[in-house]
């Protein structure tokens, strides 16, 4: 048998450290769920941009009586139809020059308005300030948004829950009512409310309130159906726990990514839903103004004054665009499988 030849210990060289600190040391700080999904969104970058043009909306929106330069149902009729200025700068398009007869000319010096007065985006045809009255539209519309908001988790979460939880003949019950309502359109349910009620705030939310929820509701109920056969929550039906503490303590929780997404989406359907009824003339009643009234006054005089409807119709478009790319952006951070 062949004799190994003995090898000195200088000829070896240890490639790690004895303790193998290097190897054991963790490439990325643990992360709780809530902390991940803020750092996958804030990764997005559309997202992110998307988050901070609502929040200037929405802010300008609750401080409007600080915002706005002028009283937005103030009507000066002398000053109607002035066109966009902005102060003494001769910026194209708002230096408050308009188109007279193939002739330009300075409709603020010929309307006989004071010296130094100006108005960022014009006037109305009854003088009133455009930009103080898109401030308090928006700030309408959002109000819109908002409660119909609340009635998808008022309504929409506690219908769904229940549903997919009781199953059975409770859940086929619940479910040919939201089949009855969703078959109602809103339209019929806002004029059989004009008819009860007067148009305005009131019939509309009403009318998103009796059929606005019926989404939220199917779609708690499909989550419910696989979130109750879960390892976790057998075991608290095992230990006795109520229905109801099962529903806060575990349903909820691991419903909130569904919650938050659907309710992004809901927040541009209430707004376009309130500028649509307002556009045909069956919103919000006049003085008031919303996103809606400003359109349906813009485009009378579109022609000849397009920058009356295009001011509204600006903020409407980057409402929507924003609301539904923030709600793909909250969807991919809470479930990232989503966008495979």
């Amino acid at each position: 048998m062949e004799q190994i030849p003995n090898v000195p210990k200088e000829k070896f060289k240890l490639i790690h450290d004895e303790n193998n600190n290097e190897q054991e040391k963790i490439g990325t700080p643990a992360l709780t769920y809530l902390q991940d999904v803020r750092r996958r969104l804030f990764s997005n970058r559309v997202a992110v941009v998307c988050l901070i043009l609502l929040t200037i909306i929405v802010l300008i929106s609750i401080f409007a009586p600080l915002v706005a330069p002028h009283n937005p149902n103030a009507q000066q009729v002398t000053l109607s139809n002035l066109p966009p200025k902005l102060g003494n700068l001769n910026i194209p398009g708002f230096n408050g020059y308009q188109n007279m007869g193939g002739k330009m000319i300075d409709a603020y010096k010929e309307a006989g308005a004071s010296k130094g007065s100006y108005y960022l985006l014009g006037t109305d045809y009854l003088g009133r300030d455009l930009l103080s009255r898109i401030i308090y539209g928006t700030r309408l519309s959002l109000v819109v948004a908002i409660l119909a908001t609340l009635v998808d988790l008022i309504i929409g979460v506690p219908y769904g829950i229940i549903s997919g939880w009781k199953g059975g003949i409770t859940d086929t019950v619940m479910q040919r009512i939201v089949e009855i309502v969703s078959s109602v359109p809103n339209l019929i349910v806002v004029i059989l409310m004009m008819i009860v009620l007067k148009p305005g705030l009131g019939s509309i939310v009403i009318a998103i309130a009796i059929t606005g929820w019926v989404t939220m509701a199917r779609l708690i109920r499909a989550q419910t159906f696989q979130l109750k056969e879960q390892e976790y929550v057998l075991a608290a039906r095992t230990l006795g726990e109520s229905s109801s503490k099962i529903a806060t303590k575990h349903l909820i929780p691991n419903l909130s990514s569904t919650i938050i997404i659907q309710t992004m989406f809901t927040i541009p359907n209430a707004i376009f839903f309130e500028a649509f009824l307002s556009f045909i003339g069956i919103g919000i009643p006049a003085p008031n103004a919303s996103l809606g009234t400003l359109l349906s006054d813009g485009q009378k005089a579109f022609r000849f004054l397009p920058y009356q409807m295009w001011a509204p119709a600006i903020i409407l478009s980057i409402i929507m665009i924003a609301t539904n790319l923030l709600g793909d952006g909250l969807r991919d951070a809470f479930d990232p499988q989503s966008d495979d």
